[in-house]
């Protein structure tokens, strides 16, 4: 491939700056604008999305400690389960507009934007502004982006990152620019303190690109990663010193472990834990030896080669995953005789295929062989390299098509999109059938027409092309437009309509709780909306009747209600419906009654803690709602032994704690048959202080009903 054969690659390459054509300045605002609608359309319908995160926002809001380290409460009681750069911007946003939905959302949508902005500049440099356009817009239409960019879980700001990570490493490839690869160490250590080892997947391909393709002597090379790798040590380490340095005894407790130590929560339970599946403190742990665990995966699904195509995973992210694969491929081959070094155009095209590429590669074997717990929505990490690589591969191959094998491979690779496109669609029983069948009629006559269509003038060559890129991404359009025209709350949630066969929840279920790094178990949201309580009867967002584990029926928003010219199969996050109290009885949040309200606000400056209540998102319900610091024993699991039960009792001795919430619905701990998990809930490791603190409080003190809940005053004991 040469630069001739090649005109839309800009000569910015070598070094003078690209023309642009008139179109582009437009198109690019267009492109980010309607971006911005996806992502911001209806935002306030999820509420407080996932309210383990929303009560960590709100906590950081009004206390700078709560901010440092990401506490789930005011009073500073314990953290949320990773380290806290994700909170920080919606932290800021509500201490700046106050407390409500679209203030804890928004910057998440902007990172959407954003992201969009930062793969097209990345694309553009070596491939011109129609394959960067193409790429902006396939990456916004991942219905899992569409899901994650509207919601609180730290994945948006991870993606941001990890886009801008390969776009700094391509900026340094160009010229061995020691600036931009120290860029690209900053940004991957913030991607740490986003959602700790997982920052670090996509580094062994990029490091080794570096070392082998950069255009300057080998030594300078190497000193440049070291460099890069220092930078990324102190962006990602100094938050990491100072909590391990701080003494305990005035720090909140680290979530998410067992022995109040960050390092130990990064190393096992949100690192290799991920992986191997041994994972302390989790529902039910994973890993081949679990539960269903004989094809890999335990109760997170099978693990294989297959997972990211297979039942609802399929669907959040694998619509472009098989052209991908394709495209890079056939980039690599047209690219391959180029020299080694990236001090040319065809070696810089190369590098670029290799960087998105690699980063693919290894981010989804590992998704698709950890054994732990595994999350349909992780899969957002894909997105832009999926993106990346449809543009730049339908670039060259476009440029290429007077091959015959350009030419055939182009259009088999739409071929087998929109067949795929018509085999995710139908996964979704009563999916608008007629959408199936017109992306696989329109795309198949694309692709039949596309090597024939030039010969019968340029206008007809366009049609073609753009009948073929309609068809590749109107099911993801479809799909997205499901996402956002429904409310998202609770802990589990993917994009889209329901579908049978999901393999990656536990026992089977679609949806599985937790996270690489992230929010290690799901569950529906404590059914609490901006604004406070709900009415005595009301359907909290994200509890009606379960679908393959996600609550919600067709057409209805996050507060359960029909949505007036919805779009057809939403779904609302995820969750067994119908279980009180979901995987373990810990996963839902609670209904929280108007008079349960003014109990915990009555008196509340008068305690560190207005209430104590077994789990975070339950304690998460009751503090969004009541606007005062509840604090959640034993984690989001009741998993993790903090507070002891002697430290729990000297709160209590010395006033600072008003109310203990008794669990209620289904006992926490519980498995399906009623025998207690020996990985999560009080049941699990350290989780026997949960028990033993509820234990105590029901055996002390008086108990009462507010509002239908189970409140015991700790203020006033039996005896």
């Amino acid at each position: 491939m040469t630069t001739a054969a090649l005109p839309i690659f800009p000569a910015a390459v070598a070094g003078a700056p690209a023309a642009r054509p008139r179109w582009e300045r437009p198109a690019l605002a267009g492109l980010l604008i309607a971006t911005a609608a996806l992502l911001l359309w209806d935002l306030g319908a999820s509420g407080y999305a996932n309210s383990f995160y929303s009560a960590a926002v709100q906590a950081g809001s009004e206390s700078w400690k709560a901010f440092f380290f990401g506490s789930s409460d005011a009073g500073n009681s314990i953290t949320v389960d990773k380290p806290p750069a994700a909170l920080w911007p919606m932290m800021l946003s509500v201490r700046l507009f106050g407390l409500g939905s679209w203030q804890i959302l928004v910057p998440q949508a902007l990172m959407g934007v954003a992201t969009t902005g930062v793969l097209y500049a990345s694309v553009r440099r070596q491939f011109g502004p129609g394959a960067a356009l193409l790429s902006g817009a396939a990456f916004a239409l991942t219905p899992v982006a569409a899901l994650m960019f509207r919601f609180n879980n730290p994945d948006a700001l991870l993606t941001l990152l990890l886009t801008v990570t390969v776009y700094c490493l391509l900026r340094a490839l160009e010229g061995a620019h020691t600036r931009w690869l120290v860029w690209a160490g900053v940004a991957v250590g913030f991607a740490f303190l986003t959602k700790t080892l997982q920052a670090f997947v996509i580094l062994p391909p990029l490091a080794v690109l570096y070392a082998v393709c950069a255009p300057t002597g080998l030594r300078r090379r190497l000193g440049q990663l070291l460099l890069a790798g220092g930078a990324m040590v102190v962006a990602g380490g100094w938050w990491v010193a100072v909590v391990e340095l701080w003494p305990a005894s005035s720090r909140p407790y680290i979530g998410g472990s067992q022995n109040n130590s960050f390092l130990e929560l990064t190393l096992g339970y949100n690192g290799l834990g991920r992986i191997n599946g041994n994972e302390t403190g989790s529902v039910g742990g994973g890993g081949a030896g679990g539960p269903g665990g004989a094809g890999g995966g335990g109760r997170w699904g099978e693990s294989g080669i297959d997972r990211l195509f297979s039942g609802n995973i399929g669907g959040q992210i694998s619509w472009l995953l098989p052209a991908a694969l394709i495209l890079l491929v056939a980039g690599l081959v047209i690219t391959w005789r180029a020299r080694r070094s990236t001090d040319s155009v065809d070696g810089m095209a190369r590098a670029a295929f290799l960087a998105w590429g690699g980063s693919l590669l290894i981010t989804a074997v590992v998704f698709s062989y950890m054994q732990g717990i595994f999350h349909e929505y992780y899969t957002v990490a894909l997105a832009p390299f999926v993106a990346a690589l449809i543009g730049m591969g339908v670039a060259v191959l476009w440029e290429e098509r007077g091959s015959a094998a350009a030419a055939v491979t182009l259009s088999g690779t739409l071929a087998l999109t929109a067949l795929w496109s018509y085999v995710l669609l139908g996964r979704a029983t009563g999916y608008l059938p007629w959408l199936r069948w017109a992306v696989l009629v329109g795309g198949l006559l694309a692709a039949v027409a596309l090597p024939f269509a030039g010969r019968a003038g340029r206008r007809m060559l366009w049609a073609t092309a753009g009948l073929g890129v309609v068809a590749a991404l109107a099911g993801p359009f479809a799909y997205c437009m499901t996402t956002v025209s429904t409310g998202h709350t609770g802990s589990i949630v993917t994009a889209g309509p329901a579908v049978a066969g999901g393999r990656s929840g536990p026992g089977g279920m679609t949806g599985g709780p937790g996270g690489f790094g992230d929010m290690p178990q799901g569950g529906r949201d404590g059914g609490q909306q901006p604004g406070g309580a709900l009415p005595q009867g009301a359907v909290p967002p994200g509890q009606g009747q379960g679908a393959q584990g996600r609550g919600g029926m067709p057409g209805a928003d996050g507060r359960g209600a029909e949505r007036p010219g919805g779009f057809p199969g939403g779904m609302t996050g995820a969750g067994p419906g119908g279980r009180g109290g979901g995987v373990g009885g810990l996963l839902n949040g609670a209904r929280v009654s108007t008079e349960a309200k003014a109990a915990l606000t009555a008196g509340a400056d008068s305690y560190t803690w207005a209430a104590a209540a077994i789990g975070s998102q339950n304690a998460a319900s009751y503090q969004l709602a009541s606007g005062v610091p509840v604090m959640p024993i034993g984690g989001f699991n009741g998993s993790d032994p903090s507070p002891t039960l002697e430290k729990f009792k000297e709160y209590v001795r010395d006033g600072k704690i008003h109310w203990f919430i008794g669990q209620g619905g289904a006992t926490a701990g519980a498995d399906e048959d009623g025998g207690r998990r020996g990985g999560g809930g009080p049941g699990g490791p350290g989780g026997g202080t949960s028990t033993e603190i509820e234990n105590w409080v029901k055996a002390t003190f008086k108990e009462s009903t507010v509002g239908g809940a189970t409140f015991y005053d700790l203020t006033a004991p039996t005896s």
